[in-house]
């Protein structure tokens, strides 16, 4: 099967391109509005790009023609803070995902406590099991699409004293992280394997 992706409609393409990059990291992304107003929305579209400096991305799609209230947040306050959803974290990341006015706090709505950040204004997720506070140093619009990209250095990370080894490694059973696959599919770690990269 050959598919041109021209040929298809934006809902298609949605679904081709969700289906075949999987697993995803989700980034749980937290920000505080100009009024004090917190907001907090998962993005399967996300992921690290660089170690030095720290930099993440995610990438929001468009809401009635204009920004979601997170890549709205993100740019008009210029930080942001990424959450990682833990298995037990999983179901009250998906009631933030709901489709919510400006004005609807998500810790409230999905029962999360909140918890101050350390370098940014954005709140982060208490009882998630790593965040890390960013600082917004970038962000692009993709052409036709309604999709902004928005590039955060990391200023700080709050890591649970038990994921960190005395080697620097995060420890991934301890973590047990959530990936996003597609509809409404996800994925967690399951079984774990090694193979060391060559030259090791």
């Amino acid at each position: 099967m050959r598919i041109d992706p021209a040929s298809l409609d934006g809902k298609e393409r949605h679904k081709l391109l969700n289906g075949v990059i999987v697993p995803r990291p989700i980034g749980w992304i937290s920000t505080v509005d100009a009024d004090g107003v917190s907001n907090l929305a998962p993005f399967s579209w996300f992921q690290v790009v660089s170690s030095t400096p720290p930099v993440v991305m995610f990438s929001s799609g468009a809401r009635n023609g204009g920004l979601k209230d997170t890549a709205a947040n993100a740019l008009a306050t210029g930080n942001f803070v990424v959450n990682i959803v833990s298995a037990d974290l999983l179901e009250a990341m998906n009631a933030t995902s709901i489709e919510a006015p400006a004005e609807v706090d998500e810790f409230a709505y999905a029962n999360l406590e909140a918890a101050p950040s350390e370098r940014v204004a954005a709140p982060r997720v208490a009882s998630a099991p790593v965040a890390l506070e960013c600082e917004t140093m970038h962000h692009f619009e993709i052409p036709s699409g309604g999709n902004t990209v928005i590039f955060g250095q990391v200023v700080l990370a709050h890591v649970r004293d038990d994921l960190r080894d005395e080697n620097g490694y995060i420890d991934m059973s301890g973590l047990n992280p959530v990936a996003r696959l597609a509809g409404n599919d996800y994925a967690l770690l399951g079984e774990l394997v090694t193979v060391a990269r060559p030259g090791d």
